[in-house]
């Protein structure tokens, strides 16, 4: 298999995951624990392959303000998770199903403060020119380079974090002024060491 690049490979992606079962986390039957589907969207800008995330608003329930991918929680009229991740994906920026091709899934992932088990599903984005964007979720869009992801792109991936009054030392990565830390970057680092375990990591940014 070719060794991967800066640029996005749909087809490569798609394979690795279906090739593999994802991690499912089991709530135990919890009550405590509400389930959420989010979509790992890729795109291609001027040739290199990015991850669109989204800056949440501070009149959501819950991580306000925090970078964070598309989605939401699962709701009844779902008929399965990738329905919620399409619709919640959709209700947020305005990317329509027609526009998203599901690669595949990664790992569960699951949420300290909050109690949400994540379901992450991988998307490819042919386009974000059309987006409208929810402002009463998303205060803005976010494209950030796949490879600022992998392992060696910096001498350190921990930072401490001060959110609402408290310090946590935590994953993170940083990008443009922002902080992706949470269960947004472990689920970052748990795509990326799929990739690497199969294609290796991307040549240097630059």
């Amino acid at each position: 298999m070719a060794k991967f690049d800066q640029r996005c490979y749909p087809d490569v992606i798609s394979g690795i995951l279906s090739a593999r079962k994802p991690k499912v986390l089991d709530d135990g039957g919890a009550k405590a624990y509400r389930h959420a589907g989010v979509l790992v969207p890729l795109l291609e800008e001027d040739g290199v392959c990015k991850v669109l995330f989204t800056q949440r608003t501070h009149q959501v329930e819950h991580h306000k303000g925090q970078i964070s991918f598309p989605g939401g929680g699962v709701e009844e009229k779902d008929g399965s998770l990738e329905e919620t991740v399409l619709r919640e994906t959709y209700e947020e920026i305005g990317l329509s199903k027609r526009d998203i091709e599901i690669l595949g899934r990664i790992d569960d992932a699951l949420t300290v403060a909050s109690n949400y088990v994540i379901h992450p599903f991988v998307g490819w984005v042919a386009s974000v020119d059309d987006l409208a964007i929810n402002r009463a979720e998303v205060n803005r869009i976010i494209t950030a380079p796949l490879a600022l992801f992998y392992r060696g792109r910096s001498e350190t991936r921990r930072y401490p974090v001060e959110y609402e009054g408290v310090t946590y030392e935590t994953l993170a990565f940083e990008y443009g002024g922002h902080m992706i830390w949470g269960a947004t970057a472990r689920m970052m680092e748990n795509f990326v060491e799929i990739m690497e375990e199969n294609i290796g990591a991307p040549p240097p940014l630059g």
